[in-house]
């Protein structure tokens, strides 16, 4: 008994190794591997390995199928062939192109990516925008069923998506209000695989805001909002249905170059600063610590050399953007804020646009197993 223990052991020490893609390939190997590679304990196991261990780790981009594609750069509307692929995250090269799960030719935007599963639906929301919840690595898809609580047309609607570890389950928030003050959250749980309605909206949230970008991290939902010339960081804990407001710095006064992500485990906030100065261009961040701003120290971008900031890796790597406004290229590159070090990763983003708003999308994807067997 003792050495068929060990075996088996052994054998998961072995398999939870491998990536997602030989581990499904192994279901067909016997009924018993299938069993293991299946449960729920293997899958938890595979995943914590992963994020540990920073293994099997992934940048997801959306980017032009030939990185050698021209576009007219005063023409946003030209026929793009656009292509979300996973690209190594040391290497930087592209691993997979990734198809849409429901075999649709039409575009779709990621609102969220948390331990191996992506949070896909339109580019522009609506209260009745499909929303599907797709792990790429083993090619399964939950679609969320239609909300009953929703029978006005909202003007704004912002989606996040990601793991709340304290009641272990994947939360989606839809944040929804119209011009007039209206406002509606809504929190889809895919353990019940149903979508709760928020009563309770603090007051000072009951007014007209601008939505400009969010995150999600560790089941809290954080969105920067504009309310007149303030800047607000606005949290709402998926898990105890709790809201907050951060005011931000003083010194945020645009929403140009403006981003919220993670950083080393914290909400942070980075901001670029156009210089008129010789040493280059100003990237300031601050991390929110005992729910207050603290400010690092400022990062100087050489000058005319990036163009913006568009969020931050798994591995604490500053997302920075260089744009050939010539060619139409947006290059990527990746910065290390303390060593200052930057890297090019060879990898030319695509540029969406709807109106006046564009949209850029590099985010960082950890594989896993997770809804394997639709668990």
């Amino acid at each position: 008994m003792t050495f068929a223990l060990r075996k088996k052991e052994i054998l998961i020490d072995i398999l939870v190794r491998l990536p997602a893609k030989s581990l499904v390939r192994f279901l067909c190997t016997c009924k018993s591997w299938s069993d293991l590679i299946g449960s729920s304990s293997f899958v938890i196991t595979h995943l914590h390995r992963n994020v540990t261990k920073h293994a099997h780790v992934y940048l997801l981009c959306l980017h032009h199928q030939s990185f050698e594609c021209q576009v007219d750069p005063d023409d946003p509307y030209v026929g793009q062939e656009l292509q979300w692929s996973l690209f190594c995250n040391e290497t930087f090269e592209e691993c997979s192109k990734l198809s849409h799960p429901l075999g649709s030719t039409e575009h779709y935007v990621i609102y969220g990516s948390s331990n191996g599963l992506v949070c896909i639906s339109d580019g522009i929301l609506n209260f009745d925008s499909p929303i599907h919840i797709w792990n790429p690595s083993v090619r399964k898809l939950r679609t969320p069923p239609i909300s009953a609580n929703i029978n006005i047309k909202f003007s704004c609607v912002a989606l996040q998506f990601g793991f709340h570890p304290e009641v272990n389950d994947y939360k989606a928030v839809r944040m929804m209000r119209t011009n007039k003050g209206a406002l509606a959250v809504e929190v889809y749980s895919l353990r019940t695989d149903s979508w709760k309605m928020i009563e309770a909206i603090p007051p000072w949230l009951k007014c007209t805001w601008q939505h400009l970008k969010g995150t999600i991290f560790n089941g809290v939902a954080y969105h920067i909002i504009q309310k007149g010339s303030i800047f607000s960081i606005v949290s709402f804990d998926s898990g105890s249905e709790e809201f907050e407001e951060f005011i931000a710095p003083d010194a945020i006064c645009s929403s140009w170059g403006l981003c919220v992500d993670v950083y080393k485990e914290q909400i942070c906030l980075l901001l670029k600063f156009y210089s008129c100065e010789e040493e280059g261009d100003r990237l300031d961040l601050w991390v929110l610590q005992e729910k207050r701003w603290k400010q690092l120290c400022p990062f100087i971008c050489p000058l005319d050399y990036y163009n913006r900031t568009i969020g931050i890796s798994i591995d604490n790597k500053l997302l920075l953007l260089r744009r050939d406004y010539t060619a139409g290229i947006l290059d990527l590159h990746l910065c290390d804020y303390e060593s200052k070090q930057v890297l090019e990763t060879g990898i030319n983003l695509a540029l969406i646009k709807y109106g006046e708003i564009e949209f850029l999308f590099s985010i960082s994807y950890i594989e896993s197993l997770v809804l394997l067997n639709n668990s």
